[in-house]
């Protein structure tokens, strides 16, 4: 009672003295939490759950009611606070960003009513996005290192440089299966396997945590679907999705402490996944009592009304969202906040819910000390021996990720033998830094690494041969398209816009459209327009920039014709796929033509462009012509080759684009050895060429100190130990293909293809050989509660000294439910001298051996497990039985 009382004292006292409870450092954080939230109005609360980036405007009365936070932008105006808000800005000092994010802070923290600070974010998936932030290896790079130590590392040099700027949450890392190679987003993942993903998220999130940077692993849940395309919906039972999706989440946020997720933009057993009770209350928040605060995806909210059609409108999506129990929306412009604060107001949204994600919120920012310690110290920034510290870690993360896949009578290293070397490719002299990468710390090219090793050594020729792109048409430009308006020519066409699909009655829009150009995925052509019932109708003249025959036509959805002075030159106006068709028709320089394009759509998602080759000089076979000769005159070629992928940038094909597999198989035609070195960040097929080639490595996308890393690797200064993090297919047929598949009813074959990979998971060679001997148990038989230590003997059985990856992989024999036929379970990196043996170790305990039984409880179920040790899924030397009671 007296303490009570005396409570009670202090806080009257407090209030007195002008101190609030909330702003009380001295007071538990729940109780500040408590105090500020019962001072908020619904706007400010309302705020609180509001992120985004872009230009927010001049006004400062825009954000008196304060606001999450932000990215933030480069200024447009030097005095305006305001006009400094928020655009991601890549190209800023770590200076200038670190006194803007103090300007706007203070700002907040100085002159809103409650004075609450924001939390600037930004993206860090292989490295801070900003000028002068160093790029690491891409993250599928980084998992293919097998090294959990190495990426701790990655993480705390990315975890300093962000703090130091004033950023306070990041917006990685994705721990998404990457289950199908054709997603464009592989690259940003830590591959196939559960337990190796949950590994490096635990190894990345918990140095940023510690640090005071919220970590937001995404994207919750599952968001890769049916063909490898993003986004899609998905439909996996909660077996699988425990087995397999769950576990890197899980460890994230109770092993590395995660205090963020964000949601995906698919949706799951039909909800979209920003509003799915059961994934962000009952399971993430109510199950694994997750405290912290979710987010969606950037837009994902709108998503409910304009994508899943869930929502019937924008504040009905946001409802949907915070009851659901997402916490805060994710938008990409201020005034964005008009669609979805309706809710908010008019009690729409359950207020105990609402009180529960600001609670989040507020809880976030206390922890991070945001309200006693608002700013950054501008004179702690990083240092030239830091930078040079973490341009280290890059290189030898770099080293670490290569995967060494094919190496023929030992061609690589590159010996002395090759006095004489050609380099070929685009991405030798490129060094792309793959998907959310800054501008780098200065990044260094293959071709740059090599021309300083070669002064004195050996003598280097380049070309670039081919590159990524296969450009045979390209759109009609607007200068070749003109129409008569008020008797006078202006570029572009008529467009006439029937709200039918027979161009009846009169059309519901007339204007005029620059080219013929177009992708209506999620909307209409205009508001007075159906998505999904409409015909459009382009005429005018056509200017022949040129002299010649040249190829013209249509590419998008079936539904188009088009017509050149009255003649019908393509035809095909049934709905059937997506198809590019061209005819040739000759042009005179400077001679007018009739023009007329017709498309309708019946079913939305809708494209369509005029195409023609006019202007493109085809100098693939010439460039491939001359690298042969090049070629030729050396003794060995190297040829970098790259993929195309991406955000929204899925695959069909795996294989090279480009001309880039009719340049491996010409020089390879000469008779000369190649290598190969690969630049991307998912599998690649390799059927027109592999048997051609003695050697290759593939080395992702490695880093601003990649190219260094690369040519040390080919010329032998390291020996390469990366593993595959996803498996490579034969073809695209075979997709989706993963080791850890539950066993098959009969076969796994095709009639016409083996279901085996072309290299498998966990696959890496090295320039000298390892072998395991040895396999021992301290224990044959445990119980369930049980840990049993299993050994055995690695040695270096070659010449070079070099660094295995060990792992191990686990197999319940018999099983009350199906389980996978093998799940990797653990891994060493070793190093070992050439003829050095070491006898390693694991340690198999309970939680290695549990499984979900019939009703979904975890369990170690009575039986017999194998164990298994090699080198990858499919070399597993060395195999024991562990018997559970």
């Amino acid at each position: 009672m007296l303490f009570f009382a005396m409570a009670v004292i202090a806080f009257l006292h407090s209030e007195g003295q002008g101190v609030l409870p909330y702003k009380n450092a001295s007071l538990p954080i729940e109780e500040r939490v408590n105090d500020l939230l019962k001072r908020m109005t619904p706007e400010e609360k309302f705020w609180q759950l509001f992120m985004i980036p872009g230009d927010l405007g001049k006004d400062e009365n825009n954000y008196k009611n304060g606001i999450f936070g932000f990215q933030v932008s480069a200024s447009s105006n030097g005095g305006d606070i305001t006009s400094q808000l928020l655009n991601y800005y890549p190209a800023e000092d770590a200076l200038a960003l670190a006194r803007k994010i103090n300007s706007i802070q203070k700002y907040f923290v100085e002159r809103t009513r409650l004075g609450i600070p924001i939390i600037a974010f930004d993206e860090c998936l292989h490295g801070l996005v900003r000028k002068g932030a160093t790029s690491f290896p891409q993250a599928i790079g980084l998992a293919a290192s097998f090294d959990t130590a190495t990426m701790g590392k990655v993480a705390r040099a990315i975890a300093v440089e962000t703090k130091s700027r004033g950023i306070r949450d990041v917006l990685s890392p994705v721990i998404n299966i990457a289950s199908d190679v054709r997603w464009g987003r592989t690259e940003e993942t830590y591959g196939e396997d559960p337990f190796l993903s949950s590994a490096m998220a635990v190894a990345f999130v918990s140095p940023f945590e510690k640090m005071g940077v919220i970590t937001t692993p995404k994207h919750f849940i599952a968001n890769v679907g049916d063909g490898g395309r993003d986004s899609y919906p998905i439909h996996y039972n909660e077996r699988l999705m425990e087995e397999v999706y769950f576990p890197p989440f899980i460890a994230a946020i109770k092993k590395g402490g995660a205090g963020s997720i964000m949601t995906a933009y698919n949706s799951y057993d039909g909800t979209a996944s920003s509003s799915n009770d059961w994934l962000l209350n009952k399971k993430l928040k109510q199950e694994w009592g997750f405290e912290g605060f979710v987010i969606s995806d950037a837009s994902a909210v709108g998503g409910a009304t304009v994508l899943h059609n869930t929502a019937n409108d924008y504040p009905n999506s946001g409802e949907q969202a915070i009851n659901g129990g997402l916490d805060v929306i994710f938008q990409t412009d201020y005034n964005h906040y008009k669609l979805f604060i309706p809710p908010f107001l008019d009690g729409k949204i359950n207020q105990q819910r609402l009180d529960d994600a600001v609670r989040r919120v507020l809880r976030a920012k206390f922890r991070l000390g945001l309200f006693e310690h608002p700013y950054v110290d501008e004179k702690e920034l990083i240092n030239a021996e830091l930078v040079s510290k973490h341009k280290q870690i890059a290189y030898e993360s770099a080293l670490k990720s290569m995967v060494l896949l094919k190496n023929e009578k030992s061609i690589l290293p590159l010996s002395a033998k090759y006095r004489t070397i050609a380099l070929f490719g685009k991405d030798a002299e490129e060094a792309r830094l793959g998907g959310y990468s800054g501008p780098s710390n200065g990044k260094i090219s293959i071709l740059e690494a090599m021309r300083k090793k070669s002064v004195g050594k050996f003598e280097l020729y380049y070309a670039e041969g081919a590159n990524r792109t296969k450009q045979l048409f390209k759109t009609v430009p607007s200068s070749s398209l003109q129409t008569l308006s008020n008797g006078k020519w202006v570029n572009g066409l008529k467009g006439e816009y029937y709200s039918n699909l027979y161009f009846s009655g009169e059309p519901s829009l007339i204007r005029l459209d620059q080219t013929v150009s177009f992708q209506w995925t999620l909307f209409s052509p205009d508001p007075s327009l159906n998505i999904d019932h409409y015909a459009i109708r382009w005429t005018g003249q056509l200017l022949a920039p040129e002299t010649g025959t040249f190829k013209i036509g249509l590419e998008g959805n079936d539904g188009y014709r088009l017509y050149i002075n009255g003649q019908l030159l393509i035809d095909q106006w049934l709905k059937q796929s997506y198809h590019t068709l061209l005819e040739d028709y000759s042009f005179k320089k400077g001679q007018r033509y009739d023009i007329k394009v017709e498309f309708h759509e019946a079913a939305s998602n809708a494209n369509i462009k005029l195409v023609w080759n006019v202007g493109l000089k085809n100098e693939a076979q010439k460039k491939i012509e001359e690298a042969v000769q090049l070629a030729k005159k050396a003794d060995v070629s190297v040829i970098v080759a790259g993929i195309h992928e991406g955000e929204f940038q899925d695959r069909a094909y795996l294989s090279l684009p480009g001309y880039q597999e009719e340049l491996i198989e010409a020089i390879a035609a000469t008779g000369k050895p190649v290598v190969v070195v690969l630049v991307g960040g998912s599998a690649i097929t390799m059927n027109r060429w592999i048997n051609k080639v003695p050697g290759i490595l593939d080395v992702w996308y490695p880093g601003e100190q990649g190219g260094q890393a690369v040519a040390d690797v080919l010329m032998g200064m390291y020996n390469p130990s990366g593993k595959l993090p996803i498996t490579f297919p034969v073809a695209e047929a075979q997709l989706p293909l993963v080791y850890n598949h539950k066993p098959t009813g009969r076969g796994d074959d095709y009639h016409n293809l083996s279901g085996q990979p072309l290299f498998p998971f966990g696959f890496g060679l090295s320039y000298t050989s390892f072998s395991y001997t040895d396999i021992q148990l301290d224990k044959t038989v445990i119980h369930a509660n049980e840990t049993a230590k299993l050994q055995f003997t690695l040695t270096n059985t070659g010449t070079k000294d070099g660094e295995e990856v060990a792992q191990l992989y686990i197999r319940d024999l018999l099983s009350s439910v199906a389980r996978p036929v093998l799940e990797l379970k653990g891994f060493q990196r070793v190093f070992l001298k050439a003829g050095e043996s070491k006898r390693l170790s694991f340690d198999i305990e309970p939680e290695l051996l549990e499984m979900l039984d019939a009703q979904l409880k975890r369990t170690v179920e009575p039986g017999v497990f194998r164990l298994m040790v090699g080198s990858s899924s499919r070399d597993l030397w060395l195999k024991t039985d562990l018997e559970v009671k």
